[in-house]
């Protein structure tokens, strides 16, 4: 028992730690590389129970992220780039392995590290308010077009994130304060995505949100309680309208892609519709593994226009990658990368149905903010790079750890909100 509590203390500590370190570049990586050390070690000492339906799914999840960079890099056009990407990666597999074992804490198992995600998640909202409102945050001055809270405005994926965390804090509100606290925390986090001006965290927390909702509330409740979340939707943007002449440009842009038209909807998407070209035609000459991971940029070129504004004329190098998951899988690893992310989405699934319900209720708020992160009807941050993929790889761990805990069948009800 003592070495279960030392493992559980050391799994969550670190899943802990890599998010509190996600807006401070590579620092993120030093628990996430502890984690994978102790993986390694657990592996070596024999600790690792193979048995485990959490182990399988690590397994599995892990290499489907891995194999198609290893597929990619055997004959990729940046091979140094690919191969050090293999090479890098190769730390999740262990990571997740190390926090996919099961620890028999009882019904608190869990809920601290739930409880922490959601406490900073609502401290970086309050830190992009207060920078909303002074022009400072921890991240510095608000230099950007657009919000970047603690993230810095060289950096604005502060959208992004709070979008994908966003259903921890609305399940904390709701267990902590009921529906004022719902209500409350939705608006810190509805306001912080909306002028942090990202429109693929806008798709992202409307999603996140509604399904929060219908996990919490179910049925006519859940309906409801869209219905008040669109009209508050409605308010905040009207709101932000009057007053912010960045965020009614944001607007502006976004209600061009409603002409129709291609020229309207390529103003829309930032001009990504010649980004979504080369990618696809990049997948269309190398279907089987693609063209690299990584190798994106390099290769960009060589399938653009003449006047392509993304090819850099100093560096030779075009966009940095694909903008859109399903397209960044088929240009970089082709047909063997998009069938490897379907079986882990498929494997994923069927090991969270044969989970008890109190595993699966625990867990919710990771598996919402995997959906939230891997929507394919959306413009996406690269999941082969280092910031986006770390992420990810720690929802994973996240997910794996909470369905881990076996917790007593008592606690946590499968619907906690009704």
């Amino acid at each position: 028992m003592a070495a279960e509590r030392a493992h559980l203390s050391l799994a969550h500590g670190l899943l802990l730690a890599t998010v509190v370190m996600l807006p401070f570049g590579v620092a993120a990586e030093l628990p996430l590389l502890a984690g994978a050390i102790a993986g390694l070690i657990a592996l070596a000492r024999g600790r690792i129970d193979w048995a485990l339906p959490t182990t399988r799914l690590a397994l599995v999840l892990g290499l489907a992220y891995w194999l198609p960079q290893f597929a990619s890099a055997l004959d990729s056009l940046a091979p140094e780039k690919s191969w050090v990407e293999v090479a890098l990666d190769l730390r999740f597999l262990p990571f997740l392995l190390f926090v996919a074992q099961p620890v028999r804490e009882g019904r608190d198992a869990g809920r601290t590290l739930l409880t922490g995600i959601a406490a900073l998640t609502l401290a970086w909202c309050a830190d992009a308010l207060l920078q909303a409102t002074t022009g400072l945050s921890l991240g510095g001055a608000a230099t950007s077009d657009r919000l970047s809270g603690i993230f810095g405005a060289g950096n604005l994926k502060l959208g992004g994130v709070i979008a994908v965390l966003a259903p921890f804090a609305l399940i904390a509100a709701w267990r902590r304060f009921r529906a004022w606290g719902l209500l409350v925390c939705f608006l810190a986090l509805l306001v912080v995505v909306l002028l942090a001006g990202a429109r693929a965290a806008w798709i992202g927390l409307a999603l996140g949100s509604g399904l929060t909702l219908w996990h919490l509330l179910g049925g006519r409740r859940a309906l409801l309680g869209l219905v008040a979340a669109m009209v508050l939707v409605a308010l905040v943007s009207a709101l932000g309208y009057v007053s912010s002449e960045r965020f009614a440009q944001r607007l502006d842009r976004t209600a061009a892609a409603l002409a129709g038209d291609h020229a309207g909807v390529e103003y829309a998407l930032t001009g990504r519709l010649a980004i979504w070209d080369v990618a696809w035609r990049m997948g269309e000459d190398h279907p089987i593994n693609g063209v690299g991971v990584r190798a994106f940029r390099h290769v960009y070129p060589d399938y653009a226009a003449p006047d392509d504004v993304f090819v850099d004329a100093q560096t030779g190098q075009g966009a940095f990658h694909a903008h859109q998951i399903m397209l960044e899988l088929w240009s970089e690893t082709g047909a063997i990368g998009l069938a490897c992310w379907l079986l882990a989405v498929l494997f994923g699934w069927r090991g969270w149905r044969r989970q008890p319900a109190n595993a699966r209720a625990r867990a919710m708020p990771a598996a919402i903010a995997l959906v939230v992160a891997l929507f394919p009807v959306n413009t996406h941050y690269a999941v082969y790079s280092a910031f986006w993929g770390l992420l990810l790889i720690w929802l994973v761990g996240i997910w794996l750890a909470l369905l881990a805990g076996a917790a007593d069948p008592s606690a946590d009800a499968a619907h906690p909100g009704r």
